[in-house]
């Protein structure tokens, strides 16, 4: 029986516009694939016309999931309804638990140049999904970099390798985040979690052999499960690895809310009517 992860499903992002018409790819959340459990969502936006991205996203709520903000190139300035605010530029993380409510915005602090990054929305279990709202803000110099292999370089968002462990803290999902920068030729096998969910993006460089099978840029790979992951890179890529727990619960989603029933959300359109959040 082979140890390795394989290819069950590939994706590439469908363009659309979300916030107050920032056009991104939409790559977890589409009809091609719904959700990945426990990830709901998987954005990249990329441009370098400020008429993409300038108009931001403009206050909204959150109830019931996490949103996972990686910023590559660009900077956003966000703010809540708690009076919390911060800047994420390049290399920057933003984990926020919405947990039980938070009106939260997103804008640009750049009139010009390149916006690149990903957002990622993880689910909660039902437990968790009325707990406060925090934020894990994390800064590059706070995210560790490791060499596992010969011309592999990683950055550790959240999970553990070569025996460091990323800033990260505290889901329930006990996610594997990272960011994998592979030169020509080399070969890395990742160990993870057996059960987890997960996926890689390719998003720079060149198609990278995951599983024995390539992977094209701007391709997205659902693996199987198991506790290793081989990848092999031709040229220079860099892949989004995420894994996480699943959470194999009853999922009702309307827009910004991901409750387990209908009448919860309904409850939370009603507390958000009501400035409860």
């Amino acid at each position: 029986m082979t140890t390795h992860r394989h290819i069950v499903r590939r994706v590439t992002g469908m363009d659309t516009a979300d916030g107050a018409g920032v056009k991104l790819k939409r790559v977890i959340g589409q009809p091609a694939l719904d959700m990945l459990d426990p990830f709901l969502l998987l954005d990249e936006f990329r441009s370098d016309q400020a008429g993409d991205y300038i108009e931001g996203f403009p206050e909204h709520p959150h109830r019931g999931f996490e949103t996972v903000t990686y910023m590559l190139a660009g900077r956003m300035r966000h703010g809540d309804n708690h009076g919390n605010t911060g800047d994420l530029g390049p290399g920057s993380v933003q984990w926020m638990t919405a947990g039980r409510g938070i009106l939260h915005s997103e804008m640009p602090q750049q009139e010009e140049g390149l916006m690149w990054g990903f957002q990622l929305w993880v689910n909660l279990p039902a437990a968790d999904k009325m707990v406060e709202p925090r934020y894990q803000d994390i800064a590059p110099s706070a995210i560790p970099v490791v060499h596992p292999a010969a011309g592999v370089t990683v950055r550790i968002v959240a999970g553990e390798l070569a025996g460091e462990t990323g800033p990260v803290s505290g889901i329930s999902t006990a996610p594997v985040y990272l960011d994998i920068s592979l030169e020509p030729g080399a070969r890395f096998e990742l160990e993870v979690p057996e059960d987890h969910s997960a996926f890689a993006y390719v998003f720079e460089g060149q198609a990278v052999r995951i599983g024995g099978e390539a992977v094209a840029r701007s391709e997205l790979a659902v693996l199987s499960r198991g506790p290793k992951v081989e990848f092999v890179a031709d040229g220079h890529s860099r892949v989004l690895f995420v894994a996480g727990r699943p959470l194999k619960e009853p999922v009702a989603r309307y827009g910004p809310f991901v409750m387990n029933t209908p009448a919860q959300i309904h409850e939370a359109i009603a507390d958000f009517r009501a400035g409860k959040f």
